[in-house]
């Protein structure tokens, strides 16, 4: 009986091939903008072994393509290395990418399936270089923050804040910080403190404190991303905080359009577009698929 018990410990667990996929999302060439892992055909994989091979990819976002229910063309689960997210911006467009390639498709429209809800993505693919959009959810509209506590978080204070865009809590589709400061200088003054910045980030169940220096007259803004640990640090593109930005602005402003630089500082340059697309907002840009292979990961 022993012995048995311990052959049935011995015996190998099932391990299954995937296929998978490396981009950068919201760039035009390799080794920019932000990686994202694309796991393919995990219908099998349990929450624990994608939990645990996102934070062996050690990237921002991993995605997990999965068979959808009801009219989606497939689900799509998100991991960072803290746990799973309802929805985010760059994996969603990269996902859609990858779904293409794998489906032999240059040109699709698809609809996603996340716990946000469902999201219709446009993908356009030409070898291994793609355009993509997105319609995010309605905008949702937050408490306004304190300016002094947020921009402290990052070394700042309420006097570097935009005075015509007040820091606010804005969704379309997951919930952000969106914390305009004056001028692209302040952005190179920021010095995190990732202890506060997760305090902060939980009690909102926000992704992210996302500071924007917003030109208005030139519909462009240079941003700075930062996520609720240490560990995750920096987000170099944050789609699902573009739209929410473009959404604030547009609610105080006019504006309908911004341009965002992203990622410049850390030497991981991003170009996402936001506009109005009737009451909600899309967001686009390009990426590149860095590399194509498979993993071998342990089913449930």
């Amino acid at each position: 009986m022993v012995r048995a018990e311990a052959a049935a410990r011995l015996r190998p667990r099932p391990i299954a091939a995937h296929p998978y996929t490396l981009l950068d999302v919201f760039t035009d060439r390799p080794l920019a903008g932000n990686g994202l892992a694309v796991v393919h055909d995990a219908d099998p994989l349990s929450d624990a072994t994608m939990h645990a091979f996102a934070r062996e990819t050690k990237l921002s976002e991993t995605s997990f393509v999965q068979t959808a229910e009801g009219g989606a063309d497939y689900r799509h689960r998100i991991f960072m290395m803290n746990g799973e997210i309802p929805f985010a911006g760059h994996p969603s467009l990269g996902v859609a990418v990858a779904v293409a390639r794998a489906r032999g498709e240059a040109q699709a429209t698809y609809v996603q399936q996340t716990q946000a809800g469902e999201q219709a993505i446009d993908v356009e693919l030409d070898g291994l270089h793609a355009t993509a959009s997105m319609l995010q959810g309605a905008p949702e509209f937050g408490p306004e923050l304190d300016p002094d506590d947020v921009l402290g978080l990052v070394g700042l204070d309420g006097a570097e804040a935009d005075p015509a865009l007040p820091v606010q809590i804005v969704s379309t589709g997951a919930p952000q910080v969106i914390a305009p400061v004056r001028d692209v200088a302040a952005l190179r003054r920021v010095l995190p403190d990732y202890d506060r910045i997760g305090r902060l980030l939980a009690e909102h169940d926000a992704i992210a404190v996302y500071l924007a220096a917003v030109d208005v007259e030139a519909g462009t803004a240079r941003v700075r991303s930062f996520l609720r640990t240490a560990e995750m640090g920096e987000d170099p593109a944050t789609g699902a905080a573009a739209g929410p930005l473009c959404a604030h602005v547009a609610a105080r402003t006019g504006v309908e359009r911004l341009e965002v630089d992203q990622g410049v500082e850390m030497g991981r340059p991003s170009r996402l577009v936001a506009s109005l697309d009737g009451d909600r907002v899309r967001v686009g840009g390009d990426a590149v698929i860095l590399a194509e292979g498979t993993v071998h990961l342990l089913d449930t």
